[in-house]
């Protein structure tokens, strides 16, 4: 129930804001105009590091809790629970911040309305009644000033101390709707007792500096929408009962402040210099077709508090598996995000259940056991196996009888040991699994046994991406200090400019194919467009020849990756046989092998880098003895361990098995001409 009085209050104060942040406006534009005559003048001033002004915005409040005792003469028969309103803000504002720095401060004092009213409540006799308050305060709010590049945009926070001044308020009862002829109950107005007449909370707020007037004049105006948020931490208005209050509030500040005069006398100028180079390379075709034989992790990760299947992993219906097939697996894409190379392999990993249940169909005398592994105990570890073995058996038809199931607390090769202490959460993540064991070397990788041993890898026939350093880079050196951003116009020979930008950093990197369209190559014209920190602005011209990139269609390379356990660096028994009898035989005479040793991100990156380059040296060694055995000569190895370079990592670290991927080395066979 909302009289006419309630919306003639809410319609005033709409339009006492309206006029209060239309006066601001107006206010502002009256003294830019008083400025433009200072423009003119040669004379030129500092950016101003005191700013003094008045803030004007809109309370939405927004009520919590519970009141009915309204003062010692007055009790409703319901009780109120939550509410809102709008309230005004006008406050003094004092702000205090030097040019190109970061902190500083900022004091408002003045009005602060927390007026609402609470959501309409019925008494027993099934009559309608609302409560309205006028709840308002003086405030003195400090804050510290935060702007975090040194720019317009700045973050504030602090206490408030609020001093009531009106504590009114207006309870309203009608009738029941059934008895039309009653007469309502007149209203009740008076002041809430029990109300506390200090209060003290916290805001948190931000802003951004909108410059009215030219940043060189005497007089500066800047006009700063910002919003800030009070928590109903603190804000309880009464000492009885738990009505408390939480505010969002928005508006603008209209500052004004003087600079310094400055002249070339007192201030030396100095303007960065900066120089802009392109670098476009011939793009000579030289990208090897790579046959990639991946290895499928046996393991199947589960999510925290859950026993379901992750979304993360492909599942398919019955009708679906008739056009499963492993060579082209990418027709069942995950639905999870990937990027890079990352999105080739992974897909086939998140189809893991998919490829098992395949391959048992074809391989009938095939078993496995399904150990579930739960920081929750072997009862939930044994229930995500059951799922895991309940798809295989309704989607795949496989019988029932070839899968057995276990539940542990922690699996036969956990990444948690006992007495660890650090990144335990990324530990207990890995640690949560299901691990698919077999003795059926028709599911397993050559040579594998035991309880870590991958399943057979899958082969994905794939042409890389153009790489990087393919790119068209342009540098602008200097260009961090000297411009606040800047733009490139790139023209070809038929006078057609194409525009980049803006940009803030150095270097930029863009396809040369982006650049071309569907031209092989062309002649272009390159201008950099500098906006420095004055205003003013700075250009530059090259040229540049674009080749497009095409990849190679001639030669063929083939990748080969064996998988770790967390902090294993020994694992390479395991795969000394893989090495020597499967991956050795394939390297051709003249042949460059590149190594690479990667790991995940947990642990100290120092240990990760030695334990990287471990693992990358001991594949070197157990290859280059059977290279050797075998008589094959000018072979070549390139080696390198990458750490937990974030970077160079092959997948990423965000969700186990990604980390899980990480704990690899890649061995790249490329043939020489």
């Amino acid at each position: 129930m909302k009289n006419k009085t309630n919306l003639n209050e809410e319609s005033h104060f709409a339009g006492s804001l309206k006029q209060t942040l239309k006066g601001l406006i107006i206010g502002a534009l009256i003294l830019t105009g008083i400025e433009s005559p200072l423009q003119a003048q040669e004379v030129q001033y500092s950016r101003p590091s005191w700013y003094f002004g008045i803030a004007g915005g809109a309370n939405f409040n927004f009520y919590d809790g519970s009141t009915q005792q309204l003062n010692a003469a007055f009790t409703p028969p319901t009780t109120f629970h939550k509410g809102t309103g709008i309230g005004l803000f006008l406050a003094p504002s004092i702000e205090f911040h030097k040019p190109d720095t970061r902190f500083g401060f900022i004091i408002q004092a003045g009005l602060d309305s927390r007026k609402g009213d609470f959501d309409q409540q019925f008494t027993d006799c099934n009559c309608p009644a609302d409560l309205s308050t006028d709840l308002s305060y003086i405030t003195v709010e400090p804050s510290l000033r935060f702007a975090p590049t040194k720019g317009n945009f700045y973050l504030y926070a602090g206490p408030r101390f609020a001093f009531n001044q009106d504590k009114a308020f207006v309870y309203q009862q009608g009738i029941d709707p059934d008895f039309p002829n009653q007469v309502a109950p007149a209203d009740v107005e008076g002041d809430f007792s029990d109300v506390e007449e200090t209060i003290i909370s916290g805001q948190i707020g931000m802003g951004y500096d909108m410059q009215l007037s030219k940043a060189t004049s005497k007089t500066q105006l800047v006009l700063s929408p910002f919003v800030a948020f009070h928590p109903y931490f603190g804000q309880n208005p009464r000492s009885i009962e738990t009505w408390n209050l939480t505010t969002v509030r928005a508006g603008v500040v209209l500052k004004i402040g003087s600079g310094h005069k400055t002249s070339p006398e007192e201030v030396e100028v100095v303007v960065p210099t900066v120089g802009f180079v392109v670098n476009s390379p011939l793009n000579v075709p030289g990208e090897i077709r790579v046959t990639e034989t991946f290895p499928l992790r046996n393991y199947i990760y589960f999510d925290e508090k859950s026993t379901d299947i992750s979304k993360r992993y492909v599942l398919l219906n019955r009708d679906q598996v008739k056009d499963f097939k492993e060579d082209q697996i990418e027709v069942f894409a995950p639905n999870t995000e990937l990027a890079g190379r990352s999105k080739r392999e992974m897909t086939v990993y998140y189809n893991i259940l998919n490829i098992l249940g395949d391959r048992m169909g074809k391989n009938p005398g095939s078993t496995i056991v399904l150990v579930g592994s739960s920081e929750n105990g072997p009862t939930e570890g044994k229930l995500m196996a059951e799922n895991v073995k309940k798809y295989l058996v309704d989607v795949f038809a496989i019988d029932a009888t070839r899968i057995a199931i276990e539940g542990r607390n922690k699996p036969k090769i956990p990444g948690e040991q006992p007495g660890g202490t650090r990144e335990l959460a990324l530990l207990r993540e890995g640690d949560r699994r299901v691990s698919v064991e077999s003795s059926s070397p028709a599911l397993l990788m050559e040579f594998q046994s035991g309880p870590d041993a991958p399943l057979k890898p899958v082969q994905i026939i794939a042409i890389q991406e153009a790489p990087i350093d393919s790119y068209v880079t342009f540098k602008v050196d200097g260009a961090d200090e000297a411009f606040s951003t800047w733009k490139m116009e790139i023209t070809d020979q038929n006078g057609v400019v194409q525009n980049y930008g803006p940009y803030t950093q150095e270097e930029v990197s863009i396809s040369g194919n982006t650049i071309l369209g569907t031209s092989p190559e062309g002649d272009y014209k390159v201008k950099m467009i500098g906006t420095n920190k004055t205003g003013e602005i700075v250009t530059k011209e090259s040229t540049a020849h674009i080749v497009a990139w095409t990849p190679s269609k001639v030669e063929e390379g083939m990748r080969f990756s064996i998988i770790y356990e967390f902090d294993d660096a020994n694992a390479i028994a395991m795969y000394d046989k893989y090495l020597s009898e499967v991956v050795a035989p394939k390297i051709p005479a003249n042949a460059k092998v590149i190594i690479h040793g990667h790991t995940d991100v947990i642990g100290e990156e120092d240990y990760n880098q030695t334990l990287s380059d471990k693992r990358a040296n001991d594949v070197k060694t157990t290859l280059e003895n059977s290279v050797a055995k075998l008589g094959t000569t000018g072979v070549t190895f390139e080696v390198s361990g990458m750490g937990e370079n974030e970077s160079a990592a092959p997948f990423g670290n965000t969700l186990p098995e990604e980390r899980s991927y990480n704990r690899t080395v890649i061995i790249d066979i490329v043939p020489q001409k």
